[in-house]
């Protein structure tokens, strides 16, 4: 069998009897406060680069609308069909 190296994770918690300082977060204090006014004209246009997807989800779209259109004209084409034949019979 072979042996696998095992990674060990340790935490530092002294050495020497003196006691490691933490690095201070300086990056996430100084980050700056996200303007939301500038994103009021991207609101309402579309990034150029995701056009492929926009168009292939637009087909797929159009695909499934016309394809629940058609289901639905076939049902109401069968019960037409049908409640004419039983009007004829029946009626």
């Amino acid at each position: 069998m072979k042996e696998e190296m095992q990674a060990i994770e340790v935490k530092v918690v002294e050495i020497d009897g003196l006691v490691p300082v933490a690095a201070p977060r300086v990056a996430e204090e100084r980050a700056p406060a996200r303007d939301w006014r500038q994103w009021q004209g991207r609101v309402m246009k579309l990034d150029a680069k995701w056009w492929p997807l926009w168009a292939a989800l637009g087909i797929v779209a159009i695909f499934l609308i016309l394809t629940v259109g058609v289901v639905l004209g076939m049902i109401y084409l069968v019960f037409a069909i049908l409640r004419a034949i039983g009007r004829s019979l029946f009626g």
